[in-house]
């Protein structure tokens, strides 16, 4: 099993980081998509821990994400963005490339809020799934299509994911102000 070492909290597949140790729990937090008998046997029976099978684990540690010390990693809220019913049909399930050339940067005047919540996932490729097999409640869209803007956020900011031919595209779409929620107060 040399494929599989540790290094600085860091469990790392062939060379690719596949999660990181957890030392307060005593566990390997690990990308689904390394889960493989030999990894289950290396970390359980070899190295004595649980194993914690969390989708986007890879991601964030690819880009840098400084959460390896065993800190439960805080979700993202996530808004879908579809284009307005009356937006020209010209620029709907488009590529980015064939959108930006004929109409410009995605327009968020053009789109609509179609989800805005909750999910137990920030992978994009994950969340392409779910809204198109398994809509969460309050879904109140078509089922996730190219041309649609994936939005995840929280206190820090937001990331925005145009829906391409294949994959995603980062942008930078900035939407308009959501509604506050919450009492609102008259004098």
């Amino acid at each position: 099993m040399d494929g599989i070492q540790m290094k600085s909290n860091r469990i790392l597949y062939y060379g690719n980081t596949a999660g990181y140790l957890d030392a307060k729990r005593n566990m390997a937090v690990i990308d689904p998509m390394f889960r493989t008998d030999e990894m289950e046997s290396y970390l359980s029976e070899q190295k004595g821990l649980s194993v914690e099978w969390a989708a986007g684990t890879y991601d964030s540690l690819a880009s840098g994400a400084p959460d390896t010390e065993g800190t439960p990693r805080a979700l993202k809220k996530c808004r879908v963005h579809q284009l307005k019913p009356d937006t020209d049909v010209m620029m709907k399930f488009i590529g980015y490339d064939e959108l930006t050339e004929r109409f410009g940067e995605p327009d968020p005047e053009n789109y609509e809020v179609a989800y805005d919540g909750e999910v137990e996932t920030n992978d994009l490729e994950a969340l392409y799934e779910k809204f198109n097999v398994d809509h969460p409640p309050g879904y109140k869209g078509h089922s996730l299509s190219i041309s649609d803007v994936v939005e995840l956020y929280d206190a820090s900011g937001s990331t925005f994911h145009y829906v391409d031919r294949f994959g995603f595209k980062e942008i930078a779409f900035q939407a308009p102000e959501q509604e506050q929620q919450g009492p609102q107060m008259s004098l």
